[in-house]
């Protein structure tokens, strides 16, 4: 969506020693935030944590896995739950998903802390798999269809949750879980769209009177273009197929 520059307002001009006083002020603030930030992840690693079946099963490209098996035999897991619309097309899968998900790339410097990262998608495989190899994402992909009722344990199936384990031997623990914005953890897109003047440009946020705010958050449109998941279409440009070899229910 393009914003018309000539109708849209901006930030008052000042002279470059007003500007460096008001962005010292507010760096106050962004150390204190930073600061803060560091204290909750220092209270996250002192949170106690609860035991998980290790048995659990997944299916993986190779058929059925254990939890146990996803650590791919490192100490610890991130697993990303994949909603999942089964029978849909692609264009009608999750928008948050495939935002959040896709930027998930670059796995070596989590492996390097001896972490694996998967996607626990709560859809069949075969299915679900085509969806991953159509947006060319690499990163480890199972179907928890069956058991995302036993790994979230009174949590809302169908939703996407982020949630980390840590494997002692053979036994398995949940240790953290988040959901909503606290997935934001995955997502760069945003933490450097909030550096900007405009910022997200959603609906929801406090910005001064003219400032473009075209997306709103509550239907997901900040995440689509055109009825797609914005990140598809450059799939489909590139000459990928969106066939997920499913007729829709």
């Amino acid at each position: 969506m393009n914003v018309d520059s000539t109708n849209t307002a901006m930030p008052a001009v000042v002279d470059r020693a007003t500007w460096q006083a008001e962005l010292d002020a507010l760096r106050i603030r962004e150390k204190a935030h930073t600061r803060e930030g560091d204290a909750i992840a220092t209270a996250r690693r002192r949170l106690p944590m609860v035991e998980i079946d290790p048995a659990v099963t997944l299916i993986g490209p190779q058929g059925p896995v254990t939890l146990l098996e996803v650590f791919e035999g490192r100490r610890q897991l991130i697993a990303y739950f994949h909603m999942w619309h089964t029978g849909h097309s692609a264009a009608e899968q999750c928008e948050g998903c495939t935002f959040y998900n896709g930027q998930v790339r670059e796995l070596s410097y989590l492996h390097s802390r001896d972490v694996t990262y998967a996607t626990f998608c709560q859809g069949p495989y075969e299915e679900t798999v085509r969806y991953r190899d159509f947006m060319g994402w690499d990163v480890p992909w199972y179907s928890a269809q069956d058991s995302a009722g036993l790994l979230l344990a009174g949590r809302q199936v169908g939703m996407f949750h982020l949630v980390c384990f840590l494997r002692h031997g053979d036994r398995v623990f949940e240790t953290y879980w988040t959901n909503g914005r606290g997935v934001e953890a995955m997502d760069y897109s945003y933490a450097l769209l909030d550096l900007t003047v405009y910022g997200r440009q959603e609906t929801w946020e406090d910005s001064p009177a003219g400032w473009p705010k075209p997306w709103d958050q509550a239907t997901g449109d900040q995440v689509r273009t055109e009825g797609r998941p914005t990140a598809q279409w450059s799939r489909l440009e590139s000459g990928r197929s969106d066939d997920l070899g499913a007729a829709r229910h």
